[in-house]
């Protein structure tokens, strides 16, 4: 326990927003303030982290389908790593709206790309509707159908996912900083959204999780052929 909290301390996750940039819902999770920057209890987010890695083992057993968005600078790389990693979808560009809202229009999108990538690229017109379509749905290309869950990277950045999953009944699970409203989260763990360490450190349990997850779930199917035969 003590070698997790050091390197979670040394990936920086307990370091929040500066005072007069908090929201007053996250004040359960500060420990303390200092300089003028809100502490965020690493205990509390150390919980938070195994509960939120029980539940996507369970639910990746079932064989429900995890989303990872996250568009900005310091998610976008490892948003994509972390989600080919453990066979999930992304989007880490730009959140189209109606993604989910509008799921059957944008699986046009999805359509007319798979297309243009089994036959050779003949104009500019072509290479251009290309670099835009794989730009957006790069990471939703084998998507059939709207996710079981969305985690979030950048709550405020991402505000129209989180209430397109809402509007949708989606679980979504949310990495909070002391600026964000957990009252729009699902489940979440409260923690430095900004820093590319902590971001990595808080994936990386996530994505074992759902390996994990995935394994037992392809254990189960291969135990219930065998069964049937």
């Amino acid at each position: 326990m003590q070698t997790l909290l050091k390197q979670m301390i040394q990936a920086g996750l307990h370091f929040g927003h500066t005072k007069d940039q908090w929201h007053p819902k996250m004040l359960p999770y500060i420990y303390q303030e200092k300089n003028g920057v809100h502490i965020i209890d690493i205990i509390q987010t150390w919980f938070y982290i195994r509960k939120v890695s029980k539940f996507l083992e369970i639910c990746t057993a079932q064989g429900q389908k995890v989303l990872f968005v996250g568009t900005k600078k310091q998610a976008a790389q490892l948003i994509e790593t972390t989600a080919i990693r453990c066979n999930s979808y992304f989007v880490n560009k730009r959140w189209l709206g109606g993604l989910l809202t509008n799921w059957s229009t944008l699986q046009n999108s999805i359509f007319q790309l798979k297309q243009l990538q089994q036959q050779p690229l003949s104009n500019r017109f072509q290479q251009k509707k290309y670099d835009k379509l794989i730009k957006y749905f790069r990471g939703l290309q084998n998507m059939k159908q709207i996710p079981d869950i969305v985690i979030i990277i950048g709550q405020q950045k991402e505000l129209n996912a989180v209430l397109e999953c809402r509007k949708l009944g989606i679980r979504t699970i949310t990495l909070l900083d002391t600026n964000c409203n957990p009252l729009l989260a699902d489940l979440f763990v409260p923690a430095n959204d900004d820093s590319i360490s902590s971001i990595k450190f808080i994936l990386d349990q996530f994505a074992t999780a759902i390996l994990k997850g995935e394994a037992l779930y392809t254990t189960s199917l291969t135990e219930q052929k065998t069964k049937s035969i």
